[in-house]
């Protein structure tokens, strides 16, 4: 089971956005791009049932603790690194990604944080993000 870390995260990708835009005027189109990050992003997918919303990320070749799940209010971030195999090659086509990758999503509903469960194998990472449910509260 991978370790599923509640707290706000700093540093999310929305930043770089941010920086990147307020910028656009200020900077050189080639330094710009010297800033450019080199994250790549796996393919994800998000789907509703009944009780949860369920994330599922294809990334083959990592352990579970190359993973960090960040849960803050509704965004979800994913972000790892897949280490590129050390044996020396000459590449004739190159489609698989290494280094850093990361995906966010952003949640429709609240969810219940203290029953969030995230599994790896077989090459996919599964998050499934219970709902939250509303509380009925007792007047006195």
């Amino acid at each position: 089971m991978v370790a599923v870390k509640l707290s706000p995260d700093p540093f999310k990708s929305v930043q770089f956005v941010l920086y990147e835009l307020h910028n656009l005027s200020e900077e050189p189109a080639r330094s710009r791009h010297a800033l450019r990050s080199h994250m790549w992003r796996p393919p994800t997918d998000v789907y509703e049932t009944e009780d949860a919303i369920v994330v599922r990320v294809e990334i083959a070749g990592m352990d579970e603790s190359d993973f960090t799940i960040i849960l803050d209010e509704r965004s979800l971030l994913i972000r790892g690194v897949r280490a590129e195999p050390a044996e020396r090659r000459a590449f004739h086509r190159m489609e698989i990604r290494f280094g850093e990758f990361g995906t966010e999503v952003e949640l429709p509903y609240a969810v219940a944080t203290s029953q969030v469960e995230a599994v790896y194998g077989m090459g996919f990472l599964r998050v499934v993000l219970p709902k939250a449910r509303p509380q009925k509260i007792h007047i006195d």
